[in-house]
């Protein structure tokens, strides 16, 4: 398992500085006040104003530091060095202060941080793919909230994960639904912030994730499940021929069938 986290880790090591440069992710603009989380995250949320929130899988903290602007105390977890010297960099610069931690999620107890330490616990957007064990994930969720904390997660759909990323025109089952210990793998140079991004490090392992393993990992770690909503869009174009709308999300051309791109939950800690 540690030669795919490394692989992985490499990949995102290189990716970082790429997506901080790049259109995609816009951070010049951000420096002058933006707020990169959705509309829909912040509704689903709430208020954060004088909340202690950590956000896991936090890349270069562009997303904290956005909770941050919102009135949270922030701190953000990344596996990438790279990333979290980027997001201690834009911190600095924006002039608001943040908690980054270089760390896999699965050794946070190594950290300084504390159990039961935090209000909200928040990830989003093409996270848990890259976690091999959802059970763990849960149960350090659970650990670090306090009790009655709330633990957010918007993501791509499970059911979403099963079609061909590389058909142009039609939904062609072709990856597993259901979660495996092996990982899929897969060799690309390229990334979804960027057509004109191209890395060496090419080597990708990722893990299926079905939605009841999801909802059942947070329950058996002693969470009690608020909500779970399903969207038909998604937060990128994970097939070619999804179309953008105005309101900045991804949707399936109409002669399609309506499937869902995203999903929301809610749970707090029992």
């Amino acid at each position: 398992m540690k030669k795919y986290i490394e692989s992985n880790r490499k990949r995102w090591n290189e990716l970082a500085s790429l997506h901080f440069s790049s259109e995609f992710y816009d951070v010049e603009n951000f420096k002058k006040g933006g707020i990169s989380i959705s509309k829909l995250e912040q509704k689903e949320v709430g208020d954060v104003k004088g909340k202690k929130l950590l956000h896991l899988q936090c890349h270069f903290g562009k997303d904290t530091l956005s909770w941050g602007r919102l009135g949270a105390t922030v701190t953000g977890v990344d596996f990438s060095e790279e990333a979290i010297l980027l997001a201690k960099q834009l911190s600095n610069e924006i002039n608001l202060d943040a908690t980054f931690i270089h760390s896999d999620i699965y050794e946070l107890e190594k950290t300084s941080l504390q159990p039961a330490s935090f209000d909200i616990i928040y990830t989003s957007h093409g996270t848990i793919w890259w976690l091999p064990d959802l059970k763990k994930w849960a149960q350090l969720i659970s650990y670090y909230l306090k009790p009655g904390g709330m633990f957010y997660i918007a993501d791509s759909h499970p059911t979403a994960g099963i079609f061909d990323d590389e058909s142009e025109k039609e939904l062609k089952p072709r990856y597993p639904y259901f979660h495996h210990e092996e990982p899929q793998e897969f060799d690309y140079d390229g990334s979804y912030a960027s057509d004109s991004i191209k890395i060496i490090n090419k080597k990708e392992y990722g893990w299926a994730h079905n939605l009841g393993y999801i909802i059942n990992s947070l329950i058996e770690a002693g969470l009690r499940i608020e909500f779970l909503h399903e969207f038909p869009f998604g937060s990128w174009k994970m097939y070619p021929f999804l179309v953008e709308k105005e309101d900045g999300w991804w949707y399936l051309p109409e002669d399609l069938p309506q499937i869902p791109l995203l999903f929301s939950l809610k749970a707090t800690k029992v």
